[in-house]
């Protein structure tokens, strides 16, 4: 029986969804997913499909640009333990603390941190939480709010930084120009500029609510978690004092312009071709690995000599920063081959184009229900990066490079994966769902027309009206 280019196509890709959802284990269910669609490529040839997945893998694995993404993550890591060593995010906390008088100023900073490291989302949350804590403390917002700010703007920020971890692996899931693609997606990535929006208004007026109004109202009494610690027994990581606020924002300033300079040094700037041309062509793999290892030496040049760290410090963060991806870098391997055995060995996306061919209103839909898969995929399993890992092999199968849905359904795959994505779920679930219903009706928009300026224009429009309504409610004036 010939599987290829039919409905037993899409089989690998939506065992590997429900196994998730059920398992809520992203590895296995991604490992399930490529060894259904070894089967079903080889049908069932158990020698067959053996070969075939190994085949596959290998395949993604030889693609220079894949071992690029692959190498950039790793040095990015290095990074990003390099400057959490350092201390420079704590100078940063010291002068925050010392400045900042209100509770509105605090939530702000705590904000404003946590877009200067958007590099990564790990490092954000890490680095955030341990410096501005004491500051936040002082103001009597509860640990819950901090959790909240800190968990809304780092994975927002990273899905939308063109420099940063989560842009590199976006970029290795599509195919052909990944990071030409990634750009598109920025701005039909709803969830994290509505969530932006949304934690602004939050510091500007001071609104809360759902249970989140409760533990702000205790923590204005004093008790800062609501008579529960859960923090207490949370190792949390201990960063210098040695260094400075230059610590951390040079070495990020560096590396955005280290990136980009490498990669329009690829697109032939440097031989006579204009900026946009150089951008739009470069090798992006190839110039992220060029710039973040440049990084990675001009961060050694500012460090040791000032002995803000030790050469042993140093050598101790090369594996540190190497581990902190290995998770993102098992996740890539297996997407890559699932996404293989559905877009070039079953040949998924013909069948779902022939199906789909003249029924504008189903395409159309396809954003929002994306977005609502994505967002329920997310919350079961507790990871964005399982989450697009699945959906965007999917999406790329399903469009050619040439369909303008093809930026906009992996735009609300993203969205979707960030949205579902909460860490403290009584008192953030209310306000991702805000948001999120939101994103809903926006991507509606957005998979009717297919326009940018609407789409948004819907969802902010959306969210204000919705924030201003429960803020009335509440008697704010």
């Amino acid at each position: 029986m010939d599987f290829v280019g039919t409905v037993w196509a899409l089989l690998p890709p939506v065992i590997a969804i429900v196994l998730a959802l059920i398992t809520k284990e992203v590895y296995m269910s991604l490992f399930i997913g490529v060894v259904t669609g070894a089967l079903l490529y080889t049908n069932f040839s158990p020698v067959g499909t053996i070969e075939a997945i190994f085949e596959v893998m290998m395949e993604k694995l030889g693609d220079s640009w894949n071992v690029g993404i692959l190498i950039f993550l790793v040095f990015l890591g290095i990074i990003v333990a390099l400057m959490t060593r350092a201390g420079g995010s704590a100078a940063y906390g010291k002068w925050a603390g010392s400045k900042i008088k209100t509770k509105s100023g605090a939530l702000l900073s705590t904000f404003a941190l946590g877009v200067v490291i958007f590099v990564d989302d790990y490092f954000n949350c890490l680095t955030v939480g341990n410096v501005m804590r004491p500051v936040t403390d002082k103001q009597k917002i509860s640990r819950a709010k901090l959790a909240y700010i800190i968990d809304a703007t780092a994975a927002p920020i990273c899905i939308i930084a063109p420099i940063s971890s989560w842009a590199a692996a976006v970029t290795g899931y599509t195919n052909g120009d990944g990071f030409s693609l990634f750009l598109q997606t920025i701005p039909f990535n709803l969830y994290a500029w509505l969530t932006i929006l949304m934690v602004i208004f939050m510091g500007v007026t001071g609104l809360d609510y759902g249970p989140m109004k409760k533990f702000e109202e205790n923590a204005a009494k004093g008790d800062l978690f609501s008579g529960k610690n859960d923090y207490e027994n949370v190792k949390e990581n201990i960063i210098s004092a040695k260094g400075k606020v230059i610590d951390l924002v040079l070495p990020v300033i560096f590396l955005i312009a280290s990136c980009i300079i490498c990669m329009i040094y690829t697109g032939g700037f440097f031989e006579g071709e204009s900026f946009i041309n150089a951008f739009a062509n470069c090798d992006a793999s190839m110039g992220l690995v060029m710039g973040s290892f440049i990084t990675l030496v001009f961060v050694f040049l500012l460090y040791l000599p000032r002995r803000v760290i030790t050469f042993s410090e140093f050598a101790e963060c090369i594996p540190q920063g190497f581990k902190m991806m290995v998770s993102a870098i098992l996740i890539l391997v297996l997407a890559w081959t699932l996404g293989g055995f559905c877009s070039t060995k079953l040949e998924a996306g013909a069948f779902v184009s022939s199906m789909l061919s003249g029924n504008m209103t189903a395409t159309s839909l396809f954003p929002a229900i994306l977005f609502l898969v994505g967002s329920g995929l997310a919350f079961a399993t507790g990871t964005s990066w399982g989450t697009f890992g699945i959906l965007i092999p999917i999406v790329t199968a399903m469009f050619p490079e040439t369909d303008p849905m093809l930026v906009v359904c992996i735009a609300a795959s993203l969205a979707g994966s960030v949205c579902g994505d909460v860490d403290h779920v009584s008192t953030q679930l209310p306000y991702a769902l805000t948001v999120g219903g939101c994103c809903v009706a926006a991507y509606l928009v957005a998979g009717f027309t297919k326009n940018v300026f609407l789409t948004m224009a819907a969802g902010v429009i959306l969210l204000f009206a919705v924030l201003s309504f429960i803020r009335y409610r509440q008697g704010h004036k």
